[in-house]
């Protein structure tokens, strides 16, 4: 299958479960996961209309956005997985949007940094706070029963802004299982009065999506397979 009809058939998705949820499509920002996928093939999703990109690391980001800079403004650049600390500098001049905020230190580290003139503008940074829902010792995030003290603090922090909250669900067979999760950030999202929730990826956006994810984080679906690296 083409690109053009894996991103016709992930559109047809979200609109069918947009549907479902008595919600409208347009209120469901697709980014596009470029893990591994090299700047051509990301430019190729660009000219077919995808305008949100996400990156997993830092250092693979820096040349994939620098080869792509022809494209600003119009394309925007998501941080969506794991950062550390050290590369928050590097962070806040890449990225539009840091979507994988797990600590408050971190929080602090970025709000230091974006208190610098970036080379895409002055604005205070986007967040997003990442949410361990499921308590997974593998992965990081906020606990959910800390997250309300969490995200006073981090409002309260300059150059940043607070829009919603973000968590990776647990992998399932069936995406019917990580529904409570789904339910569960947007019961936390609701209450903190947020505007964004990122959830769903390739295998469970349809859900995510029927529980209110606003944003859906899809790389396989759309851009294949990626090759095994040994």
């Amino acid at each position: 299958m083409e690109m053009e009809e894996r991103l016709q058939t992930i559109l047809q998705r979200i609109a069918r479960a947009a549907k479902r949820a008595h919600r409208i499509p347009s209120d469901v920002t697709l980014v596009a996961v470029t893990k591994t996928i090299a700047p051509p093939d990301i430019e190729q999703a660009f000219r077919l209309g995808v305008r949100h990109f996400g990156e997993n690391r830092v250092q693979e980001a820096e040349n994939k956005i620098a080869a792509l800079a022809h494209l600003r403004p119009h394309i925007t650049w998501h941080m969506v997985g794991h950062l550390q600390s050290n590369k928050a500098r590097m962070a806040v001049l890449l990225f539009d949007m840091v979507q994988s905020v797990d600590s408050l230190p971190l929080a602090q580290e970025l709000s230091r940094r974006a208190a610098k003139p970036r080379g895409h503008g002055t604005r205070p940074l986007p967040i997003l706070l990442e949410v361990n829902v499921a308590g997974e010792a593998s992965k990081s995030g906020f606990r959910p029963d800390a997250l309300t003290e969490a995200a006073r603090s981090v409002a309260r922090l300059p150059n940043l802004e607070l829009r919603g909250l973000m968590t990776v669900a647990p992998l399932a067979a069936d995406p019917e299982t990580v529904r409570p999760v789904f339910r569960r950030m947007r019961a936390l999202r609701d209450t903190l009065g947020l505007a964004e929730l990122s959830m769903g990826m390739t295998d469970d956006f349809d859900v995510a999506i029927e529980e209110g994810a606003t944003i859906v984080r899809i790389g396989r679906a759309l851009f294949g397979e990626r090759p095994v690296i040994t």
